[in-house]
């Protein structure tokens, strides 16, 4: 049996592949599914630069705005979702266009992860969770690099609920966690495409971005959020900015701190998906953004599609 088609777009944040995205969706009559962990949540919008509902106007979206922040959402349950949301764009007969910075979720939708099966321990996350509270997220994942490194060295330390979720499962199974996920055969005939731009410049895109957020009303999205009753310590706030902008808000950092804070973390950030997407993969068509990427990346489209 033929595996059905899918179409990858990966890149760095800020590269430009929303844009791409789009262009690419109204050209290949494609859907866009969003691999990236911060659009799940609803009422994180500006500081998530999540597609605006005009760009996302006339082209289906999904996997955004499908949780509220204070909602869990494991890497299993988003591998999940996504390949159900895929089986039902090719059943519409178009295409599906998975677009993501996030690498974790990208692979376990290409590669054929299998996450680890171990159950959700409330009263063991609590105490993590605990713990966490009363030293602090960097502290506990100091823990799980002595216990694993592997999988230490592959989550961000700001990343509670990761962090959480890999210890959880490394003192409920009794063996580390990097040596749980399992790994089948792609269910799918990828076509990868990834966006790049020069350093200097894509880190003049953050920091073109970072302060659009501002002017936008960035202060006011996170308030709205802490007074709908979000606490800023949930994982889903952890994202880049969010607890930035909350110090801000309770008069503990200056909104120039709290910018330099941000562009310093989004570019750690950055070196980090650079270790998810590599430019030596030869599974991955690298392009130059530009203003000659859409027309270069439709071209090569329309190409490796045609010889399947």
């Amino acid at each position: 049996m033929t595996q059905p088609p899918l179409l990858v777009l990966l890149g760095a944040t800020a590269v430009g592949k929303t844009d791409l995205a789009i262009a690419l969706a109204q050209d290949l009559n494609a859907e866009i599914i969003s691999a990236d962990s911060r659009l799940l949540y609803r009422g994180m919008d500006i500081g998530t630069a999540k597609p605006s509902l005009e760009e996302r106007k006339g082209i289906p979206h999904h996997l955004i705005d499908v949780a509220d922040p204070n909602e869990t959402w494991s890497l299993a349950q988003f591998q999940a979702e996504a390949r159900l949301v895929i089986q039902a764009i090719h059943q519409r007969n178009h295409l599906p266009l998975l677009v993501g910075g996030t690498g974790q979720y990208v692979r376990a939708v290409t590669q054929g992860w299998t996450p680890p099966p171990v159950q959700a321990d409330p009263r063991l996350r609590q105490v993590l969770e605990n713990l966490a509270a009363q030293n602090s997220p960097q502290w506990l994942h100091d823990k799980l690099r002595i216990l694993d490194p592997l999988a230490a060295a592959a989550i961000d330390a700001r990343n509670l609920r990761r962090t959480v979720r890999a210890l959880e499962v490394i003192f409920s199974a009794g063996r580390a966690f990097s040596a749980q996920r399992g790994q089948q055969p792609s269910p799918y005939r990828l076509i990868q495409v990834g966006l790049q731009r020069p350093r200097p410049e894509l880190y003049a895109r953050i920091d073109a971005r970072i302060e659009a957020m501002f002017q936008n009303g960035f202060l006011q999205e996170v308030q709205t959020l802490l007074n709908t009753g979000y606490d800023p310590s949930l994982p889903s706030l952890s994202a880049i900015g969010y607890r930035e902008a909350a110090a801000v808000l309770r008069g503990e950092m200056s909104e120039e701190e709290a910018k330099a804070q941000m562009r310093r973390l989004t570019r750690i950030f950055v070196r980090r998906q650079a270790n998810w997407f590599k430019e030596g993969d030869s599974q991955i068509r690298w392009f130059e953004a530009g203003e000659n990427a859409s027309a270069q990346v439709k071209a090569y489209l329309a190409s490796a599609l045609n010889r399947w």
